[in-house]
């Protein structure tokens, strides 16, 4: 163990300027045992630090290495286990408790003893000695107060010293001197043996020699250690001292420690009142304001908005933990929600009055509008009511309750009123519609126009291409009925089986004026009440411009419709413009009922208005979806065009029904088809309130449908006509629908008009052959004979030489049409020609010169036949090309 300690303390302690006091021998208590050492040190520099240091033996060699270190000071308990009996094991309380087992239970006593040393010489601490025998403590306890844990020190470092540089250099003198030193260890031990005998005795003599000299220093040695032991005791007073110095410093310290906190504390606590008192402190102004305020003129209202502001702040301030718990604070807020509710409850009373108030004034206007298409003005009572605005956000934010009960009762007054201002100015309107006319006569049984009336143009549409005005009238037709085709058929556009009058285009063009009137009047009446209600309510009317947006489209009955919703929208937002649709349903109820009524008026007077009322509605829908396509007038005047495309389909519909239910007189020409005309009719006037209309792609549809329905029906009633030949039904109304389509330019019947055309020629065409025949009739059957024997293989020229075919029998069948009898039966089918053909249409000279040119090619083609069949023999017709072309001339101009 000794030499273990050498080792331990020239390795490991001396380069740290330690002395090494006490080692054991230790394994962990518990553990798989391996070895360790516990080292008692203590620093050879003051102050002297005193520690515990574990050793161990490194693994991967045999030199030791230093493990941990714990100083003494921090050892609160020593724990022997048993005072009694021998137990080698022993714990140390340090930061925690550290459990050994020591190689023998006498290093285990004199590690214990030098630890108790240690505690006694530097520290003077408490250290707790558990289950050590007193013996032992007893034993280490030095026998004089001045003889301290020194002299163990000294003991303890007296057992090994090194040798200096003058010894070890003596010694290898000494070992130089004796050769035989190395080889005869015995040898040189003996040698040196005698030589310190001798060096003995001979420092006794001179220390008996100078007895006296050895006297005087033991008495100075005695003085010394009194000295020593004096500046022990002082030292120990100094120490002790210096010991309550500490204590009242360490007082002082914990004194300065409490008095920081403390104005810290205080700190924080004027930094917590100071925001309590800043934030939650309503100034006595504005507590008068929302207890007493003047909520009727403008300086009140302003002062009470920014009193229900300041009270808001108050009520909102974000409280800091423990806050709530203030008594203070639970008064404030409680008296905050009583002036709250106070504010609140007189608010919502007197605008509850306003709103009655306002009815009533509103209602008292309603007398002037009653003369008048004209709806009364709530701008004033929108002006008025807006000075609430922020004190109704205000109520929404804190008592959504009576904010709630508000628009309850503002939607209750407000649609009553406004039913009532609604219903007397549809009441106008329909009187307008069916009063007066301009011959003064009153509509008895709402008749309607006949067809063939005077049409003045209309002028729907401005610069822009929107529709800009309401005055409307028709270019006269050029086609004109026939007193017979009035009296054989009803007219198409005498729907709801309504008499004729005497109406014209200006009564179409007045309900159109209406119409307009009405629509003009409702759409900013409902865009300004619903501005109001978005801006007054505080509601999210219009969406953010910024981000994506999803488009939906809807069709119904041929109507389409588009909602618009942005990507990502908040639910608040959708909620909120939900909650404004809602209320303008309810406050506008009657404007989609009162508006399919008018239009069940407008379209019993006459079924043609519908195509005003398709381009009107459609037009104000349009510009509606362009503000906000999910507005509550976008959804209503929607619902409403659904109604009046329905009733455009319809008078479609019944205009082809009674197509298909014309009859005809069997003892009359035809001519023009009543249908056809009305067509004509039809497609004049609508062109004119379609141009450049939002929905053009309506009225081509229903042309597609009509013009198919026409030419059906014109094919049915040829077929069915006895009085007048086939093709002149169909020549004579195909070629009034082609004119009619050649002059309206519509682009959609661009097919069908190249059909009508090419019908009207072909049937032309047949007629002239059908009724031309063969007005040569003997001749035409010689040639057909001679055109048969050619066919037979005949040569042409020897034709002539065939007995029926001869030049005597060609000369005796041109005898029989001279010039005269020609031009008496080209007379008498002219006369017949003009029997089939009508008046209206006109195409009696077309069709006589039609059959001119077929008279003269079969005359050709005679002559032809003669010039090749029977050259040379000088045989001619009894009439010219020039004579047929004056006879035709004459025969037209006589009649």
């Amino acid at each position: 163990m000794t030499a273990i300690k050498h080792a331990l303390q020239r390795d490991i302690f001396t380069p740290n300027d330690e002395r090494l006091l006490s080692i054991v021998n230790v394994c962990k208590a518990g553990k798989k045992k391996r070895n360790c050492f516990l080292c008692a040190t203590v620093t050879t520099e003051r102050p002297v630090q005193v520690n515990v240091v574990k050793v161990k033996k490194s693994d991967k060699g045999d030199f030791y290495k230093r493990q941990t270190a714990w100083a003494l000071r921090d050892l609160a308990v020593v724990d022997a286990k048993d005072a009694v009996k021998e137990n080698p094991e022993f714990d140390l309380h340090f930061d925690k408790v550290y459990k050994w087992v020591a190689s023998s239970t006498v290093e285990k006593h004199t590690f214990i003893s030098c630890i108790w040393k240690l505690n006694q010489r530097y520290l003077r601490k408490k250290i707790d000695f558990v289950n050590v025998s007193s013996q032992l403590l007893e034993e280490s306890v030095p026998s004089g107060e001045n003889q301290s844990v020194a002299g163990g020190d000294e003991e303890a470092v007296d057992e090994y010293q090194e040798l200096n540089a003058r010894e070890e250099q003596d010694i290898e003198i000494m070992m130089e001197g004796c050769e035989y030193a190395i080889s005869n260890a015995e040898a040189f031990a003996e040698k040196l043996s005698r030589e310190l005998q001798v060096l003995d005795g001979a420092n006794i003599q001179s220390i008996m020699a100078s007895e006296k000299q050895v006297n005087i220093l033991m008495k100075l040695l005695d003085e010394a250690l009194k000295e020593v032991d004096q500046i022990e005791l002082k030292l120990s007073s100094y120490e002790e001292m210096l010991q309550s110095v500490k204590e009242q410093m360490d007082q002082i310290s914990e004194s300065n420690h409490l008095i920081h906190l403390s104005n810290t504390n205080n700190v924080k606590l004027l930094s917590e009142i100071e925001f309590l008192v800043n934030h939650m402190d309503l100034a006595k102004g504005h507590i008068k304001a929302l207890q007493e305020g003047d909520l009727t003129s403008s300086r009140g209202i302003e002062a009470c908005t920014n009193a229900a502001d300041a009270l808001l702040q108050c009520m909102n301030v974000a409280l800091r933990p423990g806050h709530d718990m203030l008594h203070a604070v639970k008064q404030q807020q409680q008296r905050f929600s009583d002036l709250r509710e106070q504010f609140a409850r007189r608010l919502a009373s007197h605008l509850n009055s306003v709103f009655v108030q306002q009815g009533h004034d509103q209602s008292s206007t309603l007398a002037q509008h009653s003369v008048e298409l004209t709806l009364p003005n709530h701008h004033p009572f929108h002006r008025d009511l807006l000075r609430y605005a922020k004190l109704m956000e205000w109520l929404k934010n804190t008592e959504y309750g009576k904010y709630e009960g508000l628009t309850k009762n503002y939607m209750d007054y407000l649609s009553r009123l406004y039913e009532r201002e609604i219903k007397d100015f549809f009441e106008v309107a329909k009187i307008k519609m069916t009063g007066t006319t301009r011959e003064g006569k009153k509509f008895a049984t709402l008749p309607r126009k006949e067809s063939a009336v005077k049409q003045e143009t209309e002028s729907l549409h401005g610069s822009s291409g929107k529709l800009t005005g309401s005055t409307s009238s028709l270019n006269k037709l050029s086609v004109q009925s026939s007193g017979n085709r009035r009296s054989q058929s009803s007219s198409l556009l005498d729907m709801g089986n309504m008499s004729a009058s005497d109406l014209d285009v200006a009564d179409r063009t007045k309900f159109d004026k209406i119409f307009e009137q009405v629509l003009s009047e409702l759409e900013p009446l409902c865009l300004a009440e619903q501005d109001f209600i978005s801006k007054f309510f505080k509601l999210q009317q219009h969406q953010s411009m910024s981000g994506t947006t999803t488009t939906e489209t809807e069709e119904m009955d041929g109507v389409t419709f588009s909602r618009s919703y942005p990507s990502g929208v908040p639910q608040a937002i959708t909620s909120e413009k939900d909650m404004i649709r809602q209320m303008m349903t309810k406050i506008f109820r009657c404007i989609e009922p009162e508006l399919n009524n008018l239009i069940a008026l407008g379209d019993k007077i006459d079924s043609f208005n519908s195509l005003y009322m398709l381009v009107k509605m459609s037009h104000h829908v349009w510009t509606a979806q362009n503000v906000d396509p999910a507005s509550f007038l976008s959804t209503t005047l929607g619902n409403v065009l659904v109604t009046v495309k329905r009733n455009f389909d319809k008078c479609i519909s019944n205009q082809m029904k009674q197509m298909d239910e014309v009859k005809i007189s069997k003892k009359s020409k035809v001519g023009i088809l009543p249908f056809v005309a009305e067509f004509e009719e039809f497609a004049a006037l609508a062109e004119s309130i379609f141009k450049n209309a939002e929905r053009r792609g309506d009225l081509d549809k229903a042309y597609i449908k009509l013009i198919r329905a026409v030419f059906i029906s014109v094919e049915k009633v040829a077929n069915e006509s006895q009085k007048t030949p086939r093709d002149v039904v169909m020549m004579e109304n195909f070629h009034h629908i082609f004119a009619t389509l050649s002059r309206l330019k519509i682009s959609c019947l661009e097919a069908e008009k190249k059909e009508a055309k090419q019908k009207y020629t072909d049937h032309l065409q047949s007629y002239v052959i059908y009724s031309l025949g063969q007005p040569l009739e003997k001749l035409n059957h010689f040639f057909e004979g001679v055109e048969a024997r050619v066919a037979q293989g005949i040569r042409e020229e020897e034709v002539s030489y065939q007995l029926a075919f001869n030049k005597q029998e060609l000369r005796k069948v041109i005898k029989e049409y001279p010039g005269k009898e020609v031009k008496k039966g080209l007379d008498n089918l002219y006369k017949k020609v003009d029997k089939h053909l009508c008046e209206e249409e006109n195409l009696l000279q077309v069709v006589w010169h039609s059959m001119q040119d077929e008279f003269i090619r079969q005359y050709k083609h005679f002559e032809g036949l003669i010039a090749r069949c029977y050259p040379g023999s000088g045989i001619t017709m009894e009439f010219t090309i020039q004579d047929i072309l004056d006879y035709c001339s004459s025969i037209a101009q006589s009649h």
